[in-house]
């Protein structure tokens, strides 16, 4: 019997992306376009009578925007992901935050400055990987057409050469899509006495990590902001590595320093996980903690071994609470995981970890 083909509504104003979008997507295996929306209030129209899987989602549209979408799905209980499509702009970044926060499932840039054909290449790459993924999660599906396994409690490992985590020094976290949510989720779980920095990679363009830090620092104990290259070390803060480049950890003195550089993307993207796990692993060694969340691809599998080799543990993020089960299930089948939890106790498990500081006395 054939796999239900993944049904799909364009949502976008503009007439001429709109139709590039419902031929591109017409293009791609397992897909079926259902339909097209010219604004947020037509589409909560098609989405309730075509049911569609997901949606194609502009973010700025008259009479109804993409956020307004995304709330009326939920007030209207339809069950439909969304994949933004977003510009690159401080607003645009901000917006796809929020949407990302509100449920989407992931987003693409708008091209821009290249030639039609350019530009069509640059959406499909971008879109089909994206959409496989969706497909995936939406049908059940491991990659090679599995059925996914039942969900399991947190799962420690242990190795004979270490049976327990050493006290880390640093905690450096990798996610890809997903990941706004989840680590909104995760950072109100640490305290702001927690003892140790946070680094954390998250694959983002230029100006969404801004606004990814600035949508966290309002949730979260801790001190977060995009990182600053020179800056030091800190415990009590969270730093983001900045969108579009890549950032890394060097030893200065006693403590850690911030190099944020245009070194080459890695697995095509920056900033990179295992770029950040690489100089993590050289700085702290047996005190590096290497926390990898939901994402697509492997980014984060050679900075585990690193970070492993070097003495240093690793926590990855379940199956069943990923909204992408990729770049956890490396470190985990691997068995380079020493813990293997739901997302809702990795920060608990990162606080048992590292511990807190010491009050200061008056």
């Amino acid at each position: 019997m054939s796999q239900r083909r993944l049904r799909v509504l364009v949502v976008d104003d503009a007439t001429l992306f709109r139709r590039m979008l419902v031929d591109l997507l017409g293009t791609l295996p397992g897909v079926e376009v259902v339909g097209s929306a010219a604004n947020g209030r037509i589409a909560l129209e098609q989405c309730a009578a075509l049911q569609p899987d997901l949606l194609t989602l502009d973010l700025e549209m008259p009479e109804l925007d993409g956020l307004g979408v995304l709330r009326g799905l939920r007030a209207q209980g339809l069950r439909c992901g969304a994949i933004m499509l977003s510009a690159l702009t401080q607003a645009g970044a901000e917006a796809t935050v929020a949407a990302l926060r509100a449920g989407a499932f992931d987003f693409v840039l708008k091209p821009s400055g290249g030639t039609l054909a350019q530009n069509r290449a640059q959406l499909k790459e971008e879109l089909s990987a994206r959409i496989e993924a969706f497909a995936r999660r939406r049908l059940g599906l491991r990659p090679g057409g599995a059925v996914p396994s039942a969900p399991r409690p947190a799962v420690a490992r242990a190795t004979a050469s270490r049976p327990a985590m050493a006290r880390p020094a640093v905690v450096a976290i990798g996610v890809s899509t997903g990941g706004p949510d989840a680590l909104a989720r995760l950072v109100p779980g640490l305290p702001a006495d927690l003892a140790v920095p946070v680094l954390v990679a998250q694959h983002m363009p230029p100006l969404f990590t801004a606004s990814l830090a600035t949508s966290l620092g309002r949730k979260c104990p801790l001190t977060v902001r995009e990182a600053v290259d020179g800056e030091p070390v800190e415990p009590g803060t969270i730093l983001i590595a900045p969108g579009g480049r890549q950032m890394r950890v060097e030893r200065s003195g006693a403590r850690g320093r911030i190099r944020v550089t245009d070194d080459p993307a890695e697995h095509s993207v920056r900033p990179g996980v295992d770029y950040l796990l690489r100089s993590v692993a050289q700085c702290y060694g047996s005190g590096a903690l290497a926390v990898i969340l939901t994402g697509m691809g492997h980014d984060g599998l050679a900075g585990c071994r690193q970070v492993k080799a070097a003495g240093g543990a690793v926590i990855t993020q379940d199956e069943a609470t990923c909204v992408v089960y990729g770049m956890p299930r490396g470190p985990a089948e691997e068995g380079l995981s020493d813990l293997v939890a739901p997302l809702e106790q990795i920060a608990g498990a990162i606080v048992r970890a590292v511990g807190r500081r010491a009050p200061v006395m008056a």
